[in-house]
């Protein structure tokens, strides 16, 4: 039989509406372990707002990739980022970054295990071989660091126990899906285990290039991981891991909302495009690690990190969608980065510490055209960055009920450009002309507008102080100030002949946040209802204005040109009626303002608002469990419901009216828990939403959309 997890979200209201009676129930939810303070806490005890979803819940979801993860969390969007296939937009309580541009920093922090990944490209991870996600709400500076102003989100995979085990899973569904993941690990000695996994994604498109058949929105992926853990000794734990992911799905271009630029009309199928550009498209990520765990005594434990990761992109965005080269993007990304953290965790009688040094080296480039017509706009560059930081974090019991958390990070950061940006006469420069333009005459150059090397430092100071309450075994109360900062930069797309403070650069941008918030189990353990308050004030917020040019090429400059209030409410519950029936919700709330967004020396806050940062997320779901022919079904019927959100900061014809999403899922549990199988329906109303999209204006307005009603079969075997 399985076991199951239900902790998640807040379908109170609805129990308590139908008149349900708890007297009856022995049903009980089951304590959760979470490492968002990294170390091993019970949820009930961590005094944040974090969620976790375990693998039981993964599969009876049927979450396949990251970006399902918003809906099991409040005020969260995770979205396929426009014009990509695994590049990941991610924003938490109204913070992040859309733009996936090479030098950008994201505003929220994805980690693999306790390894931080730089770069959006190729973060739409599907999920195998995991333990759980865990999602954390605001500030995360003082234990994670840079660029966790909005919180984290955290991919935890599973340790070896030593045993053989094997296992296969497969799904078979809508628009030709074909899944298959293979799973094993085994005891080379008693100390030395071996484990790998490898998965295989494939479906065909929700659409297609109506001019040469090419799939659109098809998907193509490879992934692997391996990994070898040793403990000589019950004190030492060593682990090395490498992984990687090619995925090879069709580019993706944009759903034209007006006539094209040569007089096509609107295609009806929001899936389907008519390029003129090819659908090869290839994204790789890979990385290694090692870990290194040394329990010095029973209250000290030194632990070590080090880790490698690199991605390299090839890409084509389409933003006209018309068959013409009337706006080109063809674009290449290259990143590497090696990491170093070293912890130490004290554990006392009434106190406890997590500290430790991190250190960051990284190199981010890359190249796009614009190729509009017989012109180029050719930008390339690079940036390096080197980070190191010092933190600590300090529990205390200073009395019976009473914990105060203090805790601080500061971070230097050194930053190196270099900034090319020039108009071509022709189509396509050096490294995009003879792959996508070889029967049209070699570019030249037709004006140098950027061509620099520069560099800059900024130091950073994270504090975070709290207190916790302990009311009795089931209720904890906490408050807490918390501060985080995104790194700043250089504008990869700045054009010093019009602006000459591009090469300047921008600043890091900075976050303080209020919340109070509260853990709570009730009715016997039946009842668990977790809540935040919260109040941020964002400030020197990296904004990007667009200016028309005499010679008609746009320019965006990155200034510190915004401050938003940001407050909201944030409610998850479980409650555990029998032992046969949950319900799980959560809900979220926000109200994000700028309070001032400098165009020039006009505050133009009125006329703007926070992007993807719709103001009620919500989710609601039963979860049911049924003897069956010796074993068990479990039906998980789910409803999310995200209001009106808003692309970018002004109004356009990309923003989405508020929509549900209904998914239905059955999953059956053999006798001997060695197999199962499931059927899992997906958006079963067949909902049509945008998640991204670009604005040029008529004929360049493009949108992309989530995916449509989808049902898929799956099943898994344990030898």
């Amino acid at each position: 039989m399985r076991k199951t997890i239900k902790f998640n979200p807040l379908a109170v209201g609805v129990m308590l509406a139908c008149g349900a009676s708890f007297s009856y129930a022995e049903a009980a939810l089951e304590e959760v372990t979470v490492t968002a303070q990294k170390r091993e806490q019970s949820l009930q005890e961590v005094p944040i707002a974090v969620s976790a979803i375990s693998e039981t819940q993964l599969i009876e979801n049927g979450i396949t990739d990251m970006t399902e993860i918003q809906k099991m969390s409040p005020n969260t969007t995770l979205q396929v980022s426009r014009g990509t296939n695994s590049t990941l937009t991610a924003f938490i309580r109204g913070i992040g970054q859309q733009d996936p541009l090479w030098g950008y920093e994201p505003g929220v922090g994805i980690y693999i295990d306790d390894v931080y990944v730089a770069r959006p490209q190729g973060a739409v991870m599907d999920v195998f071989d995991v333990e759980r996600i865990e999602v954390l709400r605001g500030p995360q500076g003082t234990l994670y660091g840079k660029n966790t102003i909005g919180g984290a989100v955290k991919y935890v995979t599973q340790k070896m126990t030593g045993d053989t085990e094997i296992s296969i899973g497969s799904a078979l569904g809508s628009y030709n899906q074909r899944d298959l993941k293979l799973k094993a690990s085994t005891g080379l000695t008693e100390n030395l285990n071996i484990g790998a996994a490898v998965a295989s994604f494939n479906r065909d498109g929700f659409g297609e290039n109506i001019r040469t058949g090419e799939d659109q929105y098809n998907k193509d992926i490879l992934a692997a991981r391996v990994s070898l853990e040793y403990s000589p000794t019950d004190s030492l734990f060593f682990r090395l891991a490498a992984d990687k992911t090619t995925d090879k799905s069709a580019s993706r271009h944009g759903h034209r909302l007006g006539i094209g630029a040569n007089g096509e009309p609107v295609l009806d199928n929001v899936y389907d495009t008519e390029s003129n550009l090819p659908s090869d498209n290839l994204v790789e990520t890979s990385g290694m690690s090692f870990t290194a765990e040394w329990e010095l005594s029973d209250s000290i434990t030194v632990k070590s990190v080090t880790a490698s990761r690199e991605g390299k992109t090839e890409t084509v965005i389409d933003f006209d969608s018309v068959s013409t080269a009337s706006f080109d993007v063809p674009a290449i990304y290259d990143d590497e980065q090696l990491s170093q953290e070293v912890q130490l965790i004290w554990q006392g009688e009434n106190a406890d510490l997590v500290s430790g040094i991190y250190y960051y080296d990284g190199t981010a480039a890359g190249a796009y055209d614009a190729v509009i017509g017989g012109g180029t706009t050719a930008v390339n560059g690079s940036v390096d960055t080197q980070s190191l930081s010092a933190y600590a974090h300090y529990n205390w019991q200073f009395a019976d009920q009473w914990n105060l958390n203090l805790g601080g990070r500061y971070t230097r950061d050194d930053k190196e450009a270099d900034v090319y940006n020039a108009t071509l006469i022709g189509q396509g420069s050096d490294f995009s002309h003879d792959k996508y333009y070889s029967d049209t005459p070699e570019s030249v150059l037709n004006t140098l507008r950027t061509d620099y090397t520069n560099s800059d430092s900024w130091g950073e100071f994270t504090p975070r102080v709290g207190v916790d309450y302990q009311v009795n075994n089931d209720v904890m109360l906490y408050a807490s100030y918390s501060t985080g900062f995104k790194s700043g930069g250089f504008d990869m797309r700045g054009v010093e002949t019009a602006n000459p403070n591009t090469r300047n650069g921008y600043a890091p941008e900075t976050v303080d946040t209020v919340e109070f918030g509260w853990k709570l189990d009730m009715l016997s353990n039946r009842l668990r209802l977790n809540g935040a308050l919260f109040r941020a004030d964002y400030t020197d917020m990296q904004l990007t204005t667009q200016r028309l040019l005499p010679d008609n090429t746009t320019v965006g400059d990155v200034l510190n040109a915004g401050k938003s209030r940001i407050q909201g409410i944030e409610l998850e519950a479980s409650l555990a009626l029998t032992d046969n029936l949950s319900a799980n919700a959560n809900l979220g709330w926000v109200d994000a303002e700028f309070i001032e967004y400098m165009s020039g020396s006009t505050n133009i806050a009125d006329t703007r608002d926070m992007q993807n940062t719709p103001d009620t997320t919500a989710m609601v779901q039963l979860n049911w469990s049924l003897p069956m022919a010796g074993g068990e079904m479990v039906i998980v019927p789910s409803a999310s419901y995200r209001s009106d959100t808003q692309i970018f900061e002004y109004p356009s014809a990309l923003d989405q009216e508020g929509y549900t999403l209904v998914d239905l899922t059955a999953t059956y549990y053999s006798a001997d828990g060695n197999w199962n199988l499931g059927l899992q329906g997906k958006n079963l109303t067949d909902e049509e939403y945008r998640i991204a999209g670009y604005v040029f204006g008529g004929a360049f307005d493009t949108a992309f959309y989530g995916a449509p009603r989808t049902i898929a079969l799956t099943g898994s075997y344990n030898f």
